[in-house]
Formats: structure tokens, sequence, C-alpha cells
């Protein structure tokens, strides 16, 4: 039987009572969730659903799924304590499947599939989106490996294949009309896991087609 390492490892970040990145969304998805008028909304990596159920306290119909199903169980504690409704799902999303053009938006936070698999996952997760959907994107730019060196605690990956540079994201998302698209240096405060300066690309792209 194959061991998914990274599934140990997230279940044994999220297995704590505390939540890793905290209960609150991430600024940036907060920011630009709150533009947007509800409707339905995928959340890959959504770990312990902090952002997921922010988008369902503002009137979302939400999926989330991630590898782990701790950050299942810690998402729907924070979802009933929260008085909404998030429908989640637990596995590799190399296995996952959803209806195409079923979604009015998706939400990226921080999610660093593996270096190999991340430009297929994201051709995938368009296939979700309906025409004239909206992704919102923020993810560590490769820059970022200088700040995780200094400063550990500010998390992230640190191998720079899984990092992003904009012309990644430009090409992976090519048939979206780019609403922003930026890297920025942005002192976070998350949790445990994301404390201190680090380089983000943040990204906000509506599909064509």
């Amino acid at each position: 039987m194959q061991i998914n390492t990274s599934k140990i490892m997230w279940d044994d970040r999220y297995k704590d009572e505390s939540y890793a990145y905290g209960k609150k969304p991430n600024l940036f998805f907060a920011e630009q969730i709150e533009k947007l008028n509800p409707g339905s909304i995928l959340m890959p990596a959504d770990g312990e659903g902090r952002n997921g159920v922010y988008a369902a306290k503002l009137g979302w119909q939400v999926t989330s799924f991630d590898l782990s199903e701790e950050g299942k169980s810690k998402t729907l504690s924070l979802a009933n304590e929260q008085n909404v409704i998030v429908d989640y799902f637990v596995g590799d999303f190399e296995h996952l499947q959803f209806e195409n053009s079923t979604y009015d938006a998706i939400g990226l936070i921080y999610a660093h599939f593996p270096a190999d698999k991340k430009s297929m996952f994201h051709r995938k997760l368009n296939n979700y989106l309906k025409p004239g959907g909206i992704v919102i994107f923020e993810a560590f730019g490769k820059k970022h490996l200088a700040y995780n060196s200094q400063n550990p605690k500010v998390g992230g990956p640190t191998a720079s294949d899984m990092l992003f540079s904009m012309s990644e994201v430009i090409a992976d998302f090519n048939n979206y009309d780019i609403m922003l698209l930026e890297e920025q240096e942005v002192s976070l405060d998350e949790g445990i896991y994301h404390i201190g300066k680090g380089s983000v690309i943040r990204f906000v792209g509506r599909k064509r087609s």
C-alpha cells in the first residue's frame, strides 16, 4: 500500500485543538470575495476551512476539499460554530471530480500543489468554473525562499518549484481577463504557521470561455 506522506503531514498539523492558520480568513481572500455577489465557490486545499467558512458566512454555497480528514473535522466544527454549511470532500485532487462549468468562483489560497502537477491541477480547476467566473489566488512566490530562510515561522514550501511566478500564473490561466496580478511583500499573522514577512503572488482573473 502506498503511503501518502502529504496526507500524514497535514493530518498531523491539523489534529491539534488550535487552528494551524487561525480561524480568520486570509485578508486578501476576504477583501476580494466581499466584492462579489454570492454564488457557488470551490475551495481547493481548504485545510481547516477558515476561508470556506468565511465565504459561507457571506452567503456563498461552498464546496471545499483537502487531503486531510483532520482538516475536514476542524472545518465542520468551525462551520457549526459560525452557523453555516460547507460541503467538504477529502481526497487527492488527482482522483476527485466535480461537474464542469459549475462554480461562480474558485478560491486558491496557499494551494501549493506538487510541482509536477500544479499546472495540470489549475487546468482541471478551470473546467469546473463557469464562463465569467472568478479565480482568487494568493500563494507564495519564488522570492519567498529568502524570507523563509531568514524566518522559518513564515511558512511555505522550501522547494522553489512548488512556489509561483507571475509568468506561471499567466500561462496556467491564459483564458482569463486579468483583473489583478502582482507580487507583494506581505506581513502575515495567520495562526502559528504563517508569521512574519513573506513574498506572495496575487491574482484575480475572470474566465473568458
